[in-house]
């Protein structure tokens, strides 16, 4: 499923942005994902919201911690293969018992063309939940914008670790593209 510049987003893409923007999000740390792209794109337009594009994911765990401890509201966004870079960090608001969220695309299921995703894809729910991070999941447009709102309501009112599973059918099949 490719998206042209002209195109409109995916309503469930529409979904996370409004939703992270209703509920005051501040700050969106990513490392650059097609899944999260129209999220991304919409907080780079917005002078509300600054965007922080990061080498490695596990710098993410530190930004939203940093944007909390400075009064901010953050998310992080990732695919299920950064996970595995983040498992250390995840220490970090499990033992300084801070809000934390992070939105995740799923890779590794539904006709993956890519081996190496399948493991890391296979074990994100339980390496999230191992760290002590509730997990939530949306598989269809319909669930986004009700999961992602509770997350958010979890994570800000009751000040609990959460990921949000974004499954893959969400996005589109991935293809393995030849020239």
């Amino acid at each position: 499923m490719s998206q042209t510049a002209t195109s409109a987003p995916p309503s469930w893409q529409e979904d996370v942005f409004s939703s992270l923007k209703k509920r005051g999000i501040q700050q969106i740390a990513y490392v650059p994902d097609a899944g999260h792209s129209h999220t991304i794109r919409e907080a780079q337009r917005d002078p509300a919201i600054h965007d922080v594009v990061l080498t490695t994911e596990e710098e993410g765990v530190a930004v939203v911690s940093g944007a909390w401890l400075g009064g901010q509201r953050a998310v992080l966004l990732m695919q299920s293969s950064g996970v595995g870079n983040c498992v250390n960090m995840f220490s970090l608001p499990q033992m300084c018992q801070f809000p934390f969220l992070t939105l995740v695309t799923m890779r590794g299921e539904y006709a993956d063309f890519n081996p190496w995703q399948g493991p890391m894809g296979r074990t994100t729910q339980q390496a999230l939940e191992l760290m002590g991070i509730t997990v939530l999941r949306a598989d269809t447009p319909d669930e986004v914008r009700q999961t992602v709102e509770a997350a958010l309501d979890s994570v800000f009112e009751a000040g609990e670790r959460v990921a949000v599973l974004l499954g893959q059918k969400l996005i589109g099949r991935k293809k393995w593209e030849r020239n």
